[in-house]
């Protein structure tokens, strides 16, 4: 299929300068980068720059090593930028998707040991006939030395099972246990919210998987057969954040329904009752039973009633703004704002304590070596943004 172009605004500065941001260049590790200047939410502690627009960003990682900035595109392949610098970078190599609804491109993660193996991890959604499903995939990513970078020997090494004939609520997202030996994966209902109740399938789970995509040893329902073996968690609707705090403790972020935005301190084993139960309605109006009137299911830390329609998160350093150490880090879609929020894993709870209204969708967000952020606005024209504290 022929890939949507990137639709990039980059003034002059941001193109001028001809010196690579490769791994090794303390450069492309500090605060400071080129771009054109956004205006901050009122009160935020941080300024903006804008390093280009992009068509259809899904998610971002940071490069170990170069701190270039990777960002998939829903529609299909990958661009990079080198913030220090403002060169933009193209991917080849990568998979034809099936796009459309909430299906395409997904995640990339650099793998634990990147420096030395440069394993890169990608997530797709694939049509099967007129069904779809999705993908992780494995490969090496080689780079030029400023301006091109090559996935190699991408192979297929999970799947969503079964494949429906659905776009939507795939998740897909994609991250590593400490210490680097297990990846886990953020597997949606594929919006048929019956799946994630039925372990016969991964869908609607979380699952743990060795870095080869194999199923883990010790997962909960070990030795019942694949793919019930390789599931972590499961009565998941769509998450499409998947993180791990400082202290190992892995959370997810997920959408309800109409209402019932979720994060949720992942168990082993546990159920969380989509779609039984939510702190939501069904878009047609009818009720669902409240998580409170079902114990036996494992209520949320967090939820939101009216929604965030979260988009990602990650968990912050504390680098630059040592106040928000340990807090998460939430892109908001409807809300169209970054909020932190503060999560407790011993009382399995926590709340919301400060949201900045960025004036779009934010798709997803990411921390730099040095404690800035960057984020990813939504849709068409959706803008790469590198936050740093204000001078």
């Amino acid at each position: 299929m022929k890939f949507p172009y990137l639709a990039l605004s980059l003034p002059a500065l941001l193109i001028a300068s001809c010196g690579s941001a490769r791994s090794g260049d303390s450069a492309a590790n500090s605060a400071a980068s080129v771009g054109t200047p956004v205006e901050a939410p009122a009160g935020a502690p941080f300024a903006i720059t804008s390093l280009g627009a992009f068509k259809e960003p899904w998610a971002l990682a940071v490069e170990p090593g170069s701190g270039n900035v990777f960002v998939t595109l829903k529609g299909g392949g990958m661009k990079f930028v080198q913030p220090a610098t403002g060169r933009l970078g193209t991917v080849t190599g990568m998979p034809e998707v099936s796009y459309g609804g909430q299906g395409g491109m997904a995640d990339v993660a650099f793998a634990p040991d990147y420096a030395r193996s440069h394993t890169i991890y990608l997530s797709w959604v694939k049509a099967d006939g007129g069904k779809r499903y999705g993908v992780v995939g494995r490969g090496t990513l080689k780079c030029e030395e400023h301006d091109s970078c090559a996935v190699e020997d991408l192979k297929e090494i999970w799947r969503q099972v079964p494949a429906l004939d659905t776009f939507g609520q795939f998740a897909l997202r994609i991250a590593f246990a400490p210490g680097g030996k297990h990846m886990f994966v953020a597997s949606g209902d594929m919006a048929k919210g019956d799946p994630a109740q039925d372990n016969s399938n991964n869908l609607g789970t979380i699952v743990r998987l060795n870095l080869d995509g194999t199923a883990a040893a010790g997962n909960p329902f070990a030795g019942q057969g694949s793919p019930t073996d390789q599931i972590w968690t499961y009565g998941h609707r769509n998450p499409l954040g998947l993180a791990f705090d400082a202290g190992g403790q892995l959370w997810d972020l997920e959408h309800g329904p109409r209402g019932g935005d979720e994060i949720n301190k992942l168990v082993p084993g546990d159920n969380y009752g989509w779609p039984v139960v939510s702190n939501g309605i069904n878009y047609n109006g009818t009720p669902i039973p409240d998580h409170d009137t079902r114990p036996d299911f494992h209520a949320p830390a967090v939820f939101w009633t009216p929604v965030i329609a979260p988009g990602g998160m990650t968990f912050y350093s504390g680098k630059l703004w040592p106040e928000w150490k340990g807090q998460a880090i939430v892109a908001g879609l409807a809300t169209q704002c970054l909020a932190r929020v503060t999560l407790d894993a011993a009382g399995d709870s926590g709340k919301e304590v400060a949201r900045y209204d960025m004036g779009k969708r934010m798709r997803g967000v990411a921390e730099a070596p040095d404690g800035s952020l960057y984020a990813i606005e939504d849709g068409d024209g959706g803008r790469l943004l590198h936050l740093t504290p204000k001078p």
